[in-house]
């Protein structure tokens, strides 16, 4: 979130059922060189009626490919600097009962180095931790989606969801090796949750 930390995007109000795909850290091409086929494969299948990007796009291309699966909404990660402020910092969504935020979770650019700095001198901080300042940053949301740290998660936080769906890309810094992932978010009719991860073949 870079500067300002409240840059959210107007609501966005969807009627369940839906189906949402979910992907976050693509990092195209400064880390690969396109984004795996196997992602659109993945939305098509699922019938998704909207793609929630959760930062690190690095290219604006991969959200014109996207496009053509369904309408894309993406936040700015700390790898989207070319495109400026054109990606809201959160997007926030109205499903059913359901107050649904999308961010990053790197907070601010600034915070970003602070991090970074950090991690140089050896003393990096946790995949948890970076989840819950997550958390904390967006206090009305029942589920908060995040990308940042490339590692899958699904658990529970003070009463809130903590969804990521991994990377289709780059497996986590650190980790060893991770398979490439996307996650899909259903909301049924009744408005019950449902969380998925797509583990992707091929790539």
């Amino acid at each position: 979130m870079d500067g300002n930390v409240n840059s959210e995007a107007p609501w966005q109000t969807l009627d369940p059922p839906v189906t949402l795909g979910v992907l976050a850290d693509t990092h195209v091409p400064d880390r690969v060189p396109r984004l795996p086929a196997a992602v659109a494969d993945v939305f098509r299948q699922a019938e998704v009626r909207a793609i929630l990007h959760a930062g690190d796009v690095s290219s604006p291309q991969v959200l014109r490919d996207l496009a053509r699966i369904a309408p894309v909404y993406a936040v700015r990660g700390n790898r989207d600097l070319f495109l400026g402020f054109s990606l809201p910092a959160v997007y926030r969504f109205r499903i059913g009962p359901w107050r649904i935020a999308l961010l990053h979770g790197h907070h601010s650019m600034l915070r970003y180095v602070w991090d970074k700095l950090r991690f140089l001198l050896g003393f990096p901080l946790t995949f948890r931790f970076i989840e819950r300042r997550a958390v904390y940053q967006v206090p009305w949301a029942h589920v908060v989606i995040l990308g940042h740290t490339h590692a899958p998660v699904l658990y529970r936080y003070q009463g809130r969801w903590v969804f990521n769906p991994g990377s289709p890309t780059t497996p986590p810094f650190g980790r060893g090796p991770a398979p490439p992932t996307v996650g899909l978010l259903h909301v049924t009719q009744e408005a019950r949750l449902r969380f998925e991860f797509v583990l992707l073949e091929g790539t």
